[in-house]
């Protein structure tokens, strides 16, 4: 039996006992389970970014105590051989203090080869070799000997003994293998564990957008992991102000340091420029929920398309191939999608998660949403 094979096999199991252990047996109520109803572009089906068909996402939880509270999150742009058939996509910097192997080949060539890897920023070795190992199994690529893995981080440090190094190679196979297609687990999971966004429990959000026929039908999705400070704006309400709890307010919260992982994924078929212009335009989203991208953040943002007929193949004849781009002028409504899809993505992220005791004895409370809710007095229909 292959490792591969074996980590299918116990994959299941393990997730089940990770969700179970995690108090996720039913999904945590989200932004618009409250009311918060950010944005005015319909959502997807799921309000996820696995409502852009074949995008898969899982995680593994790893919490040991009160000291190790870390993970993996990875998503998976297609359900085929990444490795063999590429999928367009470019990587944008907000604020460059950060770890993002494989991002410079992203954009030297204008494609990603594996799945997608999210974990903490000494971790980000452990999670590169799990996508070599898990690349190099998979049937078709007996005879690659270079692969462009695709590893982002955020420092989980003041709830996690990051020093530990406790993500494996193993864990990242596990979430490769377990990952789904519908609905994401979100808040205090997988590379969210350790993770604190404006003084709060910070983690793993996402939401999705549908365009309506009439701007092309496509769908855009958002993944984010949020670990980063600012004065948190919900839906344009001054939550952080109104809770006076802020950064720079005192010096428990003087430190806005941090990081955000944004994943912007979408079906319209575009090009790399295209592509970076996007992944450009999810920045406003953050920037629109307080965060300031401070000198110590690494805030990036990766976007790319799973139109098929666009797919780069590992394998060419070296003939030019056609490819669909939309025009410039029918990407704005995708901008938009995007911009407010980040936005209800990373505020998931926080109303979704919980009360955290962590490293040393540091604690992190969730964000006290029932607080927040009378401020928003007119839901959007």
């Amino acid at each position: 039996m292959s490792y591969i094979t074996l980590i299918k096999l116990v994959s299941t199991l393990v997730i089940t006992s990770i969700l179970a252990h995690n108090g996720y047996a039913q999904s945590p109520k989200r932004a618009r389970d409250w009311g918060i109803h950010i944005g005015v572009i319909k959502t997807g089906y799921l309000n996820s970014i696995t409502d852009v068909n074949g995008i898969s996402v899982g995680h593994t939880t790893i919490k040991k105590g009160d000291s190790v509270n870390t993970g993996v999150t990875v998503i998976v742009p297609h359900q085929g051989n990444v490795f063999q058939q590429k999928v367009p996509a470019a990587v944008y910097t907000g604020n460059g203090f950060g770890k993002l192997a494989g991002s410079t080949q992203i954009n030297e060539l204008g494609n990603i080869e594996t799945p997608i890897v999210l974990t903490n920023t000494l971790s980000v070795p452990a999670a590169m070799s799990g996508l070599i190992t898990y690349t190099l199994a998979q049937a078709g690529n007996e005879k690659i000997s270079s692969v462009n893995g695709i590893v982002g981080e955020t420092n989980d440090g003041y709830l996690n003994d990051i020093r530990g190094r406790h993500v494996t190679e193993q864990d990242v196979l596990i979430a490769i293998e377990s990952a789904t297609t519908n609905k994401v687990i979100e808040g205090a999971i997988g590379a969210g564990t350790g993770t604190v966004c404006f003084g709060f429990k910070g983690g793993i959000g996402t939401a999705s957008r549908k365009l309506p026929s009439s701007l092309g039908g496509y769908t855009i999705g958002v993944l984010v992991q949020s670990n980063f400070g600012g004065v948190l704006t919900i839906d344009g309400v001054a939550a952080g102000e109104y809770l006076q709890k802020f950064s720079f307010s005192n010096e428990l919260l003087n430190n806005v340091d941090g990081s955000c992982m944004i994943i912007v994924a979408t079906d319209a078929p575009l090009d790399h420029r295209n592509l970076m212009r996007l992944a450009k335009r999810a920045m406003l989203g953050l920037g629109r929920t307080g965060g300031i991208a401070s000198n110590g953040s690494g805030d990036y943002v990766i976007a790319f398309s799973t139109a098929e007929q666009n797919r780069v193949m590992h394998q060419t004849n070296n003939l030019p191939k056609p490819i669909l781009n939309l025009p410039n002028d029918a990407i704005s409504p995708i901008f938009m999608a995007a911009i407010e899809a980040t936005e209800e993505a990373i505020i998931n992220s926080l109303i979704t998660a919980t009360d955290t005791k962590g490293f040393r004895g540091n604690k992190v409370s969730a964000l006290p949403i029932q607080q927040l809710v009378p401020l928003f007095t007119k839901e959007k229909k």
